[in-house]
């Protein structure tokens, strides 16, 4: 049903989904780079859970969720990405000034001298930046008072070339085609790519007040004797109960 929305709300089916476009939900437009987003919530996510004690129970089904889902979008690969990925290297490589690191600036390795910013997490190395976004008429979002984070940075902070720097431009990275988006969402079963994603970055922020939370330590005050016992599973019924009788 998803998809025949975003299908409907196509004035010219493609072999890529335009940017920006309307995807049929209200509010929701068609991710720019939906695969490249995902694996960079995934792998912060999975650097929260890694603070859990592996005894939680909330790290154990959450990283098995997120690997299984990160494993389907990995799987799905653009064609030109392997070349792709082999001039971004050799640009990198050839500006090492434009992506010099500072060590540990709000938790992340980060570039302060170009636009761009190096971020590892999960053992992949991120880059990301200022993303220009297509404006689509009535597209707007209310502002909550809160500063737009990325990788644990305001930004507006980073995102400034210095004085007279040389600016470094990266190619645009290879896109999925519709064909391919759609296996990924039959393969996730939760909606619409973007819908992926806006369920990722929850988890995402609901793993980092879990953690800072603490929640597989033990209550400060103990439950009293038989405050839960409504809320567990009877295991000592053979048989449903019959209701009360009038």
């Amino acid at each position: 049903m998803r998809r025949t929305l975003r299908q409907l709300a196509a004035v010219k089916p493609s072999r890529f989904l335009e940017a920006g476009a309307p995807t049929g939900l209200t509010g929701l437009y068609t991710h720019p780079s939906p695969r490249s987003a995902l694996l960079y919530v995934y792998s912060q996510t999975l650097d929260k859970l890694a603070q859990f004690p592996e005894s939680s129970l909330y790290r154990q089904s959450t990283e098995a969720v997120t690997k299984h889902r990160m494993n389907i979008v990995t799987a799905a690969v653009p064609e030109g990405y392997k070349d792709w990925l082999e001039r971004v290297q050799l640009k990198m490589a050839d500006n090492p000034k434009a992506f010099a690191e500072e060590k540990d600036v709000a938790g992340n390795n980060v570039s302060l001298k170009g636009k761009m910013t190096t971020e590892v997490h999960n053992g992949q190395t991120f880059v990301t930046g200022e993303r220009e976004s297509k404006e689509v008429e009535g597209e707007g979002e209310e502002w909550n008072g809160e500063a737009e984070i990325k990788g644990g940075i305001e930004v507006g902070t980073f995102m400034k070339y210095d004085e007279g720097g040389a600016k470094v431009d990266l190619p645009e990275e290879p896109k999925l085609t519709a064909a391919q988006i759609v296996e990924i969402e039959n393969k996730i079963g939760m909606g619409l790519i973007e819908e992926v994603l806006q369920v990722a970055e929850g988890e995402l922020k609901l793993a980092d007040v879990m953690l800072r939370s603490k929640v597989w330590e033990d209550l400060e005050e103990k439950p009293v004797e038989g405050q839960w016992t409504y809320f567990m599973r009877d295991a000592g019924t053979p048989t449903t109960q019959q209701p009360p009788q009038k």
